[in-house]
């Protein structure tokens, strides 16, 4: 066969080093184990989802799974019903980027939009652990709450390595999460927030379509 029978994708695999053409081959793996095990679990599963080596998927039945979706190992996506009238929901939406080791545990509703790329290691957690009745037999790790709790991420956002999530908020489009912040409140569009807790510090001017520094209350 000639190289004018061969298409782009096909002279790319066969001209790239080993190791590119094992991370294609099993990233073609997992796609087809997608296409053909994952859809029928979850409520929904678009086309060319990659969903590699997971620690736990719980509930899949109330998980929706965009076109073009990318989960990387060490996921778990946990959906957890409290209430069998009011489950659980996980929307991850198109172009969706997921990497390593990220903890995604929803007893209310998590909104993924498109676009959105999430940094190894972060957690999603749109829940809680009651504490505060300490006669109670049972460990705090095993009470549980959260029905009607949201997370909400907007489209084109990064959430970068490590962060924390917690329930009820809300981050809007275009928005940058530093490494290792603890999000308690919402952000708002195109904005930069970082720390413990986090707190804005950029945030875009449409107008002079620019970005300007937050200063510190």
């Amino acid at each position: 066969m000639t190289g004018k029978g061969i298409s782009g994708k096909a002279r790319r695999f066969m001209s790239g080093s080993f190791y590119e053409k094992l991370n294609t081959l099993t990233r073609l793996f997992y796609r087809l184990k997608a296409a053909c095990f994952y859809r029928f679990m979850f409520g929904s599963c678009g086309k060319r989802v990659t969903i590699e080596k997971a620690v736990l998927i719980s509930n899949p039945q109330f998980i929706h799974i965009g076109n073009n979706v990318s989960i990387r190992k060490g996921v778990r996506l946990e959906a957890i019903v409290l209430d069998p009238s009011n489950p659980p929901e996980i929307h991850i939406g198109d172009n969706v980027g997921i990497e390593q080791n990220v903890h995604i545990v929803c007893m209310g509703k998590i909104v993924i939009h498109e676009n959105v790329s999430i940094a190894a290691g972060s957690s999603l957690l749109c829940g809680t652990h009651p504490f505060f009745d300490v006669d109670s037999p049972t460990k705090i790790g095993d009470r549980l709450s959260g029905l009607g709790s949201i997370i909400e991420i907007g489209a084109n956002s990064l959430v970068g390595v490590s962060c924390v999530i917690q329930m009820n908020v809300k981050i809007g489009r275009h928005v940058v999460i530093g490494a290792g912040s603890v999000l308690k409140r919402s952000v708002p569009d195109y904005s930069v927030a970082e720390g413990n807790p986090a707190a804005v510090v950029m945030r875009y001017d449409k107008e002079k379509k620019c970005w300007d520094i937050v200063k510190k209350q």
